[in-house]
């Protein structure tokens, strides 16, 4: 049995509606029922772990709050016999760090069907730096697979690519053996998305030329867009004929303006990505391929590592769009 208290990041809601945050000590008694306790040795900062924390389009509901969609770690206590104590394990969005406590505390209880092994080749440290954005990344990547979409068709367009979910997928994509045409809007960071294996970068304004017709000129054989909005009906306009668009972000907007005319006559495919309520079958095959034949060299390249202590201001710089790649949070340090 572990110690009783355990220090977490604690998020409070005033009568004004302001959410302070503080570093404090929570209790594993008042975690809620599950069958597995788990001590987190790290999580990761996400888009939706910064709503939580500030209140935000209601994403936590009830306040106070440790939120942290991602966590890995071992296994304390497990009333699933599929599971003991010691296994090292991965739990990944559900419910966890929305209105169950999350992995921004040394401890987390949850149901045995959250929890995913941590799969051979793969250190808790690297599973973390993929989390919920890697997850994420490797599904929509499965699904331009699964439809078809071959490396010799052409190139694929990455939008958003300097964030987590975009570094990780033009990292996927190039180790697949796709060609990766990286799009963002912050030009000095050419360099980077270089290094995590595109062929080429360009600007939002060269996805967007043209956008107001009703057809583009066809270029992309495959789109992976975590943007939304302008963005995302750009590509859908601009892919080539039978191929495939996978989306799963709106930070540029949630609503799609776009025609029928890609579908009805290029046959593009639109295919939405959830890594929310995503089957376990699935996440296992993703996670067994990031463990092995995408297993990227690059991970340390995409990442800078905090404490629970520091966190704050990686959560306000991610809500401002001024994060690159990944941010680990070690509980083992906090």
């Amino acid at each position: 049995m572990t110690a009783n208290n355990f220090v977490a990041m604690i998020v409070e809601e005033t009568e004004d509606k302001n959410y302070p945050i503080r570093i404090g000590e929570r209790s594993v008694k008042d975690l809620p029922s599950g069958d597995i306790l788990m001590k987190v040795h790290y999580s990761s900062l996400n888009y939706k772990d910064a709503l939580s924390a500030t209140g935000q389009f209601g994403v936590t509901r009830n306040y106070p709050h440790t939120p942290g969609i991602d966590a890995a770690g071992e296994v304390v206590e497990s009333s699933d016999r599929a599971f003991k104590p010691g296994d090292k394990v991965i739990v990944t969005s559900y419910d966890l760090g929305m209105d169950t406590p999350g992995g921004f505390g040394q401890y987390i209880r949850v149901p045995a069907k959250w929890v995913v092994p941590l799969p051979d080749g793969l250190r808790l440290r690297e599973s973390m730096i993929l989390g919920t954005a890697g997850l994420t990344a490797g599904l929509m990547v499965e699904k331009l697979i699964r439809n078809g979409v071959k490396s010799e068709q052409g190139e694929i367009l990455v939008t958003g690519a300097t964030g987590g979910v975009g570094s990780l997928a033009v990292a996927i994509l190039s180790k697949a053996g796709y060609r990766v045409i990286a799009a963002t809007g912050k030009s000095s960071q050419k360099e980077y998305l270089l290094s995590l294996g595109a062929a080429d970068v360009i600007g939002r304004e060269d996805v967007l030329q043209g956008a107001e017709r009703p057809l583009m000129r066809e270029r992309w054989a495959g789109v992976v867009d975590v943007v939304g909005g302008e963005m995302l009906a750009a590509a859908i306009k601009s892919t080539r004929y039978d191929g495939t668009v996978a989306c799963c972000g709106l930070v540029g907007s949630r609503e799609l303006s776009v025609n029928v005319l890609p579908f009805i006559l290029r046959g593009v495919s639109l295919m939405g990505t959830d890594s929310v309520q995503c089957p376990m079958a699935p996440r296992r095959i993703v996670w067994e391929k990031l463990a092995g034949e995408w297993k990227l060299e690059s991970l340390e390249t995409i990442v800078r590592e905090c404490t629970l202590h520091t966190l704050e201001k990686e959560i306000r710089a991610i809500l401002k769009g001024q994060m690159r790649g990944r941010v680990l949070v070690n509980l083992l340090k906090s």
